[in-house]
């Protein structure tokens, strides 16, 4: 049977000012979304266009970021063009990328595994998690630490994975008034998503612990651990483990 050919017309293409293409997939945190997503994301990446500079995923769309000049000066030069602009150019050529994308084609995810020292110091919202869902706190440490994170997308601070699958078991609420300063590598969770602060920033989410692994990395590219695609896992350590792994990474 031949693999199904992505529908087209419930594909969204919409500028965002004049030089990038903002296309929506569908709506809502779904993986059969984020499939469509990192499908053509894969094919632009593995096969760009000329002028195509890069493409950045979210939950429910990929924006396509492309260079006008050098567009507007193929397009002069290989057909004597000028009369087209450099977004109709690009919206065609996405229009054709898109209908040859096979949802029916299985997508390959990495594995990243994250360890968490859970509660106390390192998790001060861990008790009000566990009394909100009517759990004890191991409990919780358990259900979050057995589960298996897909992240969406990478946003909000550098680094930041918007990881969904966390179980309905856990889910709480943002805090009612945000902290200033969250630490880095804090684990948090905001109703059915859990997340990891790369760098120090203000939060609303409930912290349940954290981790010595760094997930904001400005000196590699790209600068972040976790890629949009990632399969993430959590693994408890001990205070203990905590430091000497602090320790260990402020030496590298």
């Amino acid at each position: 049977m031949p693999e199904k050919i992505l529908n087209k017309t419930a594909c969204k293409l919409s500028p965002l000012g004049d030089s990038a293409i903002v296309i929506t997939f569908g709506n809502g945190m779904e993986y059969s979304i984020h499939k469509k997503i990192k499908l053509f994301m894969d094919s632009l990446e593995d096969e760009p266009f000329v002028g195509f500079i890069e493409c950045v995923p979210a939950f429910t769309n990929l924006t396509v970021f492309y260079d006008p000049l050098i567009i507007y000066k193929n397009q002069k030069q290989s057909n004597g063009r000028e009369d087209i602009s450099p977004y109709e150019v690009v919206r065609c050529i996405l229009d054709m990328k898109l209908q040859g994308i096979q949802e029916g084609k299985k997508l390959t995810h990495r594995t990243v595994s994250i360890p968490v020292c859970y509660g106390g110091k390192y998790g001060p919202d861990l008790e009000y998690v566990a009394r909100y869902n009517n759990l004890t706190t191991d409990e919780v440490i358990h259900i979050h630490s057995t589960g298996e994170y897909l992240a969406y997308m990478i946003g909000f601070a550098p680094g930041f994975p918007f990881l969904g699958g966390l179980s309905e078991e856990i889910a709480t609420p943002r805090r009612s008034s945000p902290r200033m300063t969250i630490p880095t590598g804090a684990v948090g969770i905001a109703g059915m998503q859990t997340g990891v602060y790369p760098i120090s920033t203000p939060g609303g989410w409930q912290l349940i612990g954290q981790t010595p692994t760094k997930l904001f990395l400005p000196n590699i590219n790209p600068p972040s651990l976790l890629q949009a695609g990632d399969i993430v896992k959590f693994h408890p350590i001990s205070n203990k483990e905590y430091e000497e792994m602090v320790l260990k990474e402020g030496l590298q």
